[in-house]
């Protein structure tokens, strides 16, 4: 990972987190915008941590977070709903480390759709000026990490460098002076984790990098993850991951970043399958031909498929794909990619690299003679907008002529639902395949003693059908 590098009204999806013994199921989505504003209750109580933590934080106490905090390897920490977490932005020591939250035991998320948990800096560094500054270390779920839920959670301000004294640093899942904090990090292949209904936002880095484990996320709303660099979600090997029902509003680089880099003969290839997802203005804040809205590269099995792709500067790309099969480099050949919909605006982009591609508008972009564009394979029964026909998705309230390409400023007012006549609605794929089968759809994952389902697959494009 370089240097430079709730839930927006989920989806008329009928797609259940179920967790089984609950009383209701958990609804990715009908929440857009709403209620997120935690901490509202009454009775609220307030502490401050450095350290080892475990135990339970209560429903709505402020946790102010003076330093590194550990949950240690064979304990559990539970964070009630409305709880807000808010790190000091100073950082640790003489060279102000990130404040880093460090999970080597186990994290329970556990928020509501009305009273979100909070994770972010305090509230008068909230800023638009601050939105890639870094202000915190970020989430990293260690190789001793056996579970963690993320649910109705907001991550917000994180990306801090790695550097002498970090605790990723000591630890070697990240290099000193090499790498940024993602919002959430998880290397234990063995681990579970469930990622659902949570806002990740105003992150230097990537919004989740699964080094490791059987992870669902669904359900989630990403925006403005990576300064110069990064993605939404980005996969290595030793993992098993459902991608499914999630809005990606403007990536540095990718909504999507597949790749079984890392394989061994301990550390299995990667396995993702990526459906009904919406990714927005992916890419055109990144140099160069690499980002875009789709990245599949190094082995990684990766289905993607049912998404919908609108204003990303380049199509779905599989870097030596006339290498197929090769751990090191090639692009697995099993893989589907296929049967998405890339819808553009009219508007050009503010930055164009003339030098590089001179892509400057999406339907351009998506018909450019890239050179990892495997057409033999890849986007064959996809809708591809043209200059003539941009497949304008019809939103319900987001003006895909006129939001810039490369705004990142998330607007709580936009509704990714789609109305009658839409293109999203005709034409995906219906996900009877077998091997288009979400792997967690059955049987689940059990985490803390409950069972998480991902969402059943929905013929149509994208995470919102009609409102």
């Amino acid at each position: 990972m370089r240097i430079n590098a709730l839930l927006a009204g989920a989806a008329i999806m009928a797609m259940t987190l179920a967790a089984c013994g609950d009383d209701d199921p958990i609804n990715p989505g009908n929440n857009q915008g709403e209620n997120e504003e935690p901490g509202t209750g009454t009775g609220t109580e307030t502490e401050t941590v450095e350290g080892a933590v475990e135990g339970t934080w209560k429903a709505n106490s402020i946790i102010w977070v003076s330093g590194h905090i550990t949950v240690p390897a064979g304990k559990s920490l539970t964070i009630e709903e409305g709880v807000q977490v808010i790190f000091d932005d100073k950082g640790v020591g003489a060279n102000h480390v990130p404040v880093e939250f460090t999970v080597d035991g186990n994290l329970y998320c556990k928020g509501t759709a009305e009273n979100p948990v909070l994770f972010s800096v305090a509230e008068e560094d909230r800023t638009k000026a601050n939105t890639f500054a870094g202000l915190w270390g970020g989430i990293v779920a260690s190789s001793s990490c056996e579970e963690m839920l993320i649910d109705h959670t907001i991550i917000e301000y994180t990306g801090g460098q790695v550097v002498e004294g970090s605790p990723a640093a000591a630890n070697g899942v990240y290099t000193a002076g090499d790498d940024a904090y993602p919002q959430i990090t998880t290397n234990n292949i063995k681990g579970k984790y469930v990622i659902t209904n949570s806002i990740l936002r105003n992150g230097w880095s990537d919004g989740i990098y699964l080094m490791g484990g059987q992870a669902i996320i669904a359900g989630n709303r990403f925006a403005a993850n990576g300064y110069d660099g990064a993605e939404a979600v980005n996969v290595k090997a030793g993992c098993t991951v459902d991608v499914a029902g999630n809005l990606m509003f403007s990536p540095n680089t990718n909504g999507l970043k597949l790749s079984s880099s890392g394989q061994s003969e301990t550390r299995g290839q990667a396995k993702v399958q990526a459906y009904n997802n919406t990714i927005i203005n992916a890419g055109w804040r990144r140099d160069g031909e690499k980002g875009g809205s789709i990245y599949v590269e190094k082995n990684a099995l990766a289905n993607v498929f049912n998404n919908l792709i609108v204003n990303c500067k380049f199509r779905a790309m599989t870097p030596k794909y006339k290498t197929p099969n090769n751990p090191e480099e090639g692009y697995c050949d099993q893989s589907v990619i296929d049967y998405n919909l890339y819808a553009s605006g009219s508007q050009k982009s503010d930055i164009v690299y003339e030098e590089e591609s001179g892509v400057a508008y999406a339907w351009a972009g998506y018909n450019y003679e890239h050179k990892n564009y495997n057409t033999a394979a890849v986007d064959v029964h996809s809708l591809i907008a043209t200059e003539k026909d941009l497949k304008d998705p019809l939103f319900v309230n987001f003006p895909v002529n006129e939001v810039g390409l490369t705004e990142y400023a998330y607007d709580e007012g936009w509704d990714f639902h789609v109305k009658s006549g839409s293109p999203a609605l005709t034409g995906a794929n219906s996900g009877t395949e077998a091997n288009l089968a979400p792997f967690f759809s059955t049987g689940g994952l059990s985490v803390n003693g409950a069972t998480y389902r991902s969402p059943a697959v929905i013929a149509q494009f994208g995470a919102f059908g009609l409102k």
